[in-house]
């Protein structure tokens, strides 16, 4: 998965497309699992590996943060 869209993979597939969309979806504190459900059916993210990439990229970006065991947005 690239990190970057470039002229043969697009946003939507790149692992930033694929955090904003997780990010979209984060809209209020929510377990990995409550998360995962409504991401799953999107088709950019679409499998789990895809998913915790987004995550991990997010987590590493300083745009979301794990507290009392809950993914939250950091504002």
């Amino acid at each position: 998965m690239n990190l970057l869209p470039d002229k043969h993979v697009s946003l939507g597939t790149s692992l930033l497309g694929v955090g904003a969309i997780i990010l979209r979806k984060l809209d209020n504190p929510s377990t990995i699992t409550g998360l995962w459900d409504r991401c799953r059916t999107l088709p950019e993210v679409a499998t789990f590996g895809r998913f915790t990439l987004g995550l991990d990229f997010l987590f590493a970006m300083g745009a979301i943060t794990l507290r009392d065991d809950l993914l939250v947005r950091v504002r």
